[in-house]
């Protein structure tokens, strides 16, 4: 996980200074009175769109309760005590919003409608406060920086679903499988990148050291393109594969790959490769010393 930057250099980017504080509690002093007011005009709002429909029609129990987390959240807001705490609370309203999927069009059109409330507020107000037109920017100022903390917060956490489920996806895409004894297979499908064929070359040696293989069949007939860089990696699963005391048979090579390989220039050197997936089995078979006539009486491969 990255580091989080540090807070006075995110106050630097947004301009808050310790003035734009000062003015927001002092806004806090008249605003706050105003709070019920303010959350009530917000979800006067949020009925007309589809999600208040989604999470709060049938739930009324859930709005009781989002009302008063709403606000306390106000009122830390006009404490204007930027600290760990502070930023550690909006990441939790951005936590609450990541795992309720809640849309960013949403959460930023109600950050801008609250901004417009409270500005609206506080310039009825404008007789008790001093410098009203600088308060009032100040206050905007600190609602982006509450709202880039809270999106910046559910970004993080569906970065970290994607790469979840990627790296799922990934796992189940590479099954390096004995199909024979002393015989390992790794049928590749799809879209292989530099990242993919690296997770080929870990599992593939550690099912080597795990099961003492003696072939491994890379199979790459669903494979649709190959470039230069997954070519060489490729052939770099062979060379590390030989090292182990396993030789590689690449099988399912089509005449759009060979093609590429030619003129992408790439050396293959010695490493075999087939055609069919039945002309790398009988290689195989040979390889580990299984006469093709007593297929019939082997049995399985032991995992």
């Amino acid at each position: 996980m990255p580091l989080r930057t540090p807070i006075a250099e995110i106050l630097a980017k947004f301009q808050i200074e310790p003035a734009d504080l000062s003015r927001v509690r002092a806004a806090g002093e008249v605003l706050r009175a105003e709070l019920p007011a303010h959350i009530g005009s917000f979800y006067d709002w949020m009925e007309q769109h589809r999600e208040y429909k989604l999470y709060f029609a049938d739930h009324p129990s859930r709005l009781a309760r989002v009302k008063e987390m709403q606000m306390s959240h106000w009122h830390t807001f006009f404490d204007a005590e930027l600290d760990e705490r502070w930023f550690a609370a909006r990441r939790h309203v951005g936590g609450v919003h990541a795992h309720i999927d809640l849309p960013h069009d949403i959460y930023f059109a109600g950050m801008s409608m609250s901004g417009k409330s409270l500005v609206d507020r506080l310039r009825r107000g404008a007789s008790d406060i001093a410098d009203a037109n600088e308060t009032a920017n100040s206050l905007i100022k600190l609602v982006f920086l509450d709202t880039f903390v809270v999106i910046e917060e559910i970004s993080r956490i569906q970065k970290e679903k994607i790469a979840a489920s990627s790296k799922t996806l990934l796992e189940m895409s590479t099954p390096v499988t004995p199909i024979w004894e002393g015989i390992l297979l790794l049928p590749l499908i799809g879209i292989i990148d530099s990242e993919r064929t690296q997770d080929v070359m870990t599992k593939t040696l550690d099912r080597i050291a795990e099961t003492r293989a003696k072939v491994f069949v890379l199979d790459i007939s669903g494979v649709a393109a190959m470039d230069t860089a997954v070519a060489n990696q490729l052939i770099k699963i062979t060379k590390a594969t030989q090292l182990m005391g396993c030789e590689t048979i690449i099988s399912g090579v089509s005449p759009a790959i060979a093609r590429t390989l030619v003129e992408l220039g790439v050396n293959i050197g010695e490493v075999r490769t087939t055609s069919t997936l039945r002309d790398s089995f009988e290689l195989a078979l040979r390889a580990v010393g299984v006469d093709r006539g007593l297929l019939g009486t082997n049995g399985p491969a032991k995992s």
